[in-house]
């Protein structure tokens, strides 16, 4: 025996090699099956057969070569498919075979069920309860969860109202029975015995039909997927109402299975409105709960079930009624999974950018984060730590930045000014960028940045007009350069490969402190379901300024010269509602006004002072000591008491 198998089909075992595909010219069903999906079938035929044949008495070894007649470490089971779990049979448009796995002889998402009476067994033997039968029990287990602390009938509960079974005690014996076992027990209504709480020899009720839910639903980890929560609900087709019945199990079923249990409760619900009580005699104490009967005032041949018995003098029975049919399995196809492929946990491209303040809400110390990646794996994770150990999480970043590479070079341009040269060219990982009027920049719109990539080297911009060239490609024009501040870092070009970032929501500011600024500091950033380990993981080290406190580059730098002493003049600028316009002066930002001074010959710095006023005078005297003769370079900056100096301000004089 070198191969086995048997169809999750009904009735399966009576032709184990048949299967259904309708490409096939073999296609059938098994021998007087109903061809319906029965996993609990193949389990029962692996059980069976190898079982049998891992008996030495049906399998002994040979006398002569010292082996069983039949190994069966050289038997295989058909079919284990190397095509991963769920994507196959998910995935219809990759794989068309997917519509026969259902009924078919696949092991792949099975083997790790388990038998109903596995899974009873387990539960009463962690109890204490260790005398019960459970053979009487059919059906398979995909997934059970017991999240609290719970008794053995509760855990027992939700198997019981899916599944269909009745637990039954009998002379000290725990027996677990499926409901659709029927043996109905005739009764003799001449032994039935007259009790003085009884109405008669057979006392009916019918509940009001307001009482019972035309409207059951269900809710349940769905099986064959990706273990999503689903619900499956079933409504009676005269219901008027709109009370519904909700519950929710901890079970893992397929779509098709969550149907019939909710069809079958509530068939249930409807017919068990029908009760009925009588009494037995001591003569008829083998009937118990749990037992089915035919009521003899009954010609209909409606069935009936013992749910409760009192026993006194007499027993008193309480019975519902019940529908054969409610408990056979109906016909429902499952719904096709979506298709979810699997996306692979690709590298990021994190960019951190030490920025000016943009709205002055935000932290001035702390810099932002824009990250992309395609495919975008979902949340990123954030792990920061002082050495290359110890990682902590930092942040949780949900948005994809949009993040580019320029095609173009970006030429120097006037700040302040409309900028209608040549377009810039810029290519996205992903992403889409929009046009907007020139009133809507100049509240803030299309704000971006252009870099090297390094933290505190970028230039922001604003563009107007944004247009389509190719699948992720723009021409960007109609540009306001150097915006809050950065037109100190503009250089004379930014070369085609300069990195692009949109700021908008999706670019994120991050917690680091103000005593972290200027501090080394590793990171880990990669995909958020994965250990900051994984080699999906991008590590960084970078030290930030907190460019937020940067104060502007002082402008409209001026010298006066007269009998040979310069005299220099300029206009501070704030990094702090600078744009009122409505005070005499724009608000200084700073703890005081404060400038550093520098005077700069073939490069090297040959006098250097504080100013505390926006104007300062280089006398002849100041020259003749510094040994100044002829041209020479004045700066400014101005200065912060956190920050320090920011960008200077030039100018040559000679």
């Amino acid at each position: 025996m070198d191969e086995l198998g048997c169809a999750a089909i009904d009735k399966g075992t009576n032709q184990p090699n048949k299967f259904l595909d309708p490409k096939s010219s073999e296609s059938k069903l098994p021998n007087y099956s109903n061809g319906l999906r029965d996993d609990f079938i193949q389990t029962r035929y692996l059980e069976a057969v190898l079982g049998y044949w891992g008996d030495p008495a049906n399998n002994p070894v040979s006398s002569r070569y010292g082996a069983p007649m039949i190994d069966m470490s050289n038997a295989y089971v058909w079919a284990w498919d190397a095509r991963p779990f769920p994507s196959f049979p998910n995935r219809r448009s990759l794989w068309s075979d997917g519509a026969n796995y259902a009924r078919g002889h696949w092991l792949n998402g099975r083997s790790g069920a388990r038998t109903l009476a596995s899974v009873v067994t387990e539960i009463c033997h962690s109890a204490g309860v260790t005398h019960i039968d459970v053979s009487g029990l059919y059906g398979v287990v995909r997934g059970y969860a017991m999240h609290d602390v719970m008794n053995a009938r509760q855990a027992l509960q939700p198997l019981m109202l899916s599944y269909g079974f009745d637990a039954i005690e009998r002379d000290g014996l725990l027996v677990f029975r499926m409901r659709n076992v029927l043996s109905p027990v005739g009764l003799d209504p001449d032994l039935l015995a007259i009790s003085p709480d009884i109405d008669g020899t057979i006392e009916h009720r019918r509940e009001a039909e307001a009482e019972t839910s035309g409207r059951v639903r269900l809710r349940f980890v769905q099986s064959d997927a990706n273990h999503d929560v689903v619900a499956e609900e079933a409504v009676l087709p005269d219901d008027a109402t709109h009370a519904v019945s909700v519950n929710e199990m901890p079970l893992s079923l397929t779509r098709g299975e969550g149907r019939q249990t909710v069809e079958r409760w509530l068939s249930e619900s409807r017919v068990s409105r029908e009760t009925a009580r009588f009494a037995l005699p001591p003569s008829m104490l083998h009937l118990g709960a749990g037992d089915v009967v035919k009521l003899p005032d009954r010609q209909d041949g409606m069935l009936y079930r013992i749910d409760r018995l009192e026993q006194a003098e007499m027993q008193l029975a309480d019975l519902v009624r019940i529908e054969p049919g409610n408990y056979s399995p109906a016909e429902i196809a499952d719904d096709v999974v979506a298709e979810r492929p699997f996306t692979a946990p690709v590298p990021v491209l994190p960019v951190f950018l030490d920025l000016p303040l943009i709205t002055g809400g935000e932290a001035p110390h702390a810099p932002y984060l824009a990250v992309s990646a395609n495919p975008w794996p979902g949340n990123i994770a954030v792990y920061s730590a002082a050495q290359d150990e110890n990682y902590a999480l930092s942040e949780i970043i949900a948005g994809q930045a949009v993040i580019g590479f320029t095609e173009t070079p970006l030429w120097r341009a006037s700040p302040g000014v409309w900028d209608q040269s040549a377009p810039l060219r810029v290519n996205l990982i992903d992403g889409v960028l929009d046009t907007q009027p020139r009133s809507s920049l100049l509240n803030g719109a299309n704000l971006a940045a252009i870099g090297d990539g390094t933290p505190s080297n970028w230039e922001v911009f604003q563009f107007a007009e944004a247009d389509l060239q190719d699948v992720g490609v723009y021409n960007l024009s109609t540009h306001l350069r150097g915006q809050l501040g950065t037109d100190a870092l503009m250089p004379d070009v930014w070369p085609a490969g300069s990195c692009f970032v949109l700021l908008d929501n999706r670019v994120y500011q991050t917690g680091l402190t103000r005593g972290e600024r200027r501090l080394t500091k590793h990171y880990r950033i990669g995909p958020a379901t994965r250990g900051n380990d994984d080699p999906s993981y991008v590590h960084l080290i970078e030290t930030f300024e907190g460019n937020g406190l940067r104060p502007y580059r002082p402008v409209h730098l001026k010298r006066a010269g007269s009998g040979g002493e310069d005299s220099f003049t300029w206009i501070r600028r704030t990094r702090i509602d600078g744009d009122d316009w409505d005070g005499l002066d724009v608000p200084l930002a700073e703890e005081t006004e404060s400038y550093l001074i520098r005077v700069v010959v073939s490069g090297g710095v040959v006098r250097e002072e504080v100013s505390q006023t926006p104007h300062w005078s280089y006398t002849p005297a100041m020259k003749a000591a510094d040994g100044v003769v002829g041209p020479y370079e004045f700066r400014v900056a101005q200065v912060s008491a956190t920050y320090g100096p920011g960008p200077f301000a030039a100018l040559v004089v000679g």
